[in-house]
């Protein structure tokens, strides 16, 4: 078991430099900073936010499962981080990239990559054409976090599970106590 968890951090590590070495390239680094932000408190509240109050009966309640599903995701993101603090690849690692004034909370897992596919899930649930467009929004979040050097991938890859778990729950949940309203 020791010698497979050393095999899958040098395979994480492996990825996560092989993402990070990017850093430098001008209009890679205007993305991802930019996109980054899509995963992160401020936008993903306004935009849910604003779309409750400007949307639809049905879309409404696609926003509220996405609300629900944001709030939620953050209960279990803070707990593993508590029990099981990660440090940050640019803390455990040589040679990493990372911008100014990076995070100092733990690594694992991904707050933005939970949140963004917590908002977005239901949304994608409620109209499944949005995934064209929501899905690469989401995982380019998750990409971000690698890039910007403050995620492992698994960081990234349990985040993107936790969120996608609880946005399809929060979806399901609101959708049995309002059979009516996603249609």
């Amino acid at each position: 078991m020791i010698k497979f968890l050393h095999n899958f951090y040098d395979f994480d590590c492996h990825v996560f430099r092989g993402i990070n070495r990017h850093f430098e390239k001008k209009a890679l680094n205007l993305f991802f900073r930019t996109i980054t932000h899509a995963g992160g408190a401020t936008f993903t509240i306004c935009t849910i936010l604003f779309i409750i109050l400007l949307a639809s009966s049905s879309l409404k309640y696609a926003a509220i499962a996405s609300g629900l599903a944001l709030a939620i995701s953050h209960i279990p993101v803070s707990i593993m981080k508590k029990f099981y603090p990660r440090k940050r690849p640019y803390l455990a690692l040589t040679e990493i990239k990372v911008a100014s004034n990076p995070l100092k909370d733990h690594s694992f897992p991904s707050g933005h990559t939970t949140a963004i596919f917590s908002a977005v899930l239901p949304f994608i649930l409620y109209a499944p054409m949005l995934a064209a467009f929501l899905l690469p929004l989401a995982i380019s979040v998750g990409i971000s976090r690698m890039y910007l050097g403050l995620h492992y991938p698994s960081d990234v890859a349990v985040g993107c599970i936790l969120g996608t778990s609880v946005g399809c729950l929060s979806y399901m949940a609101l959708a049995s106590f309002y059979p009516n309203a996603l249609i």
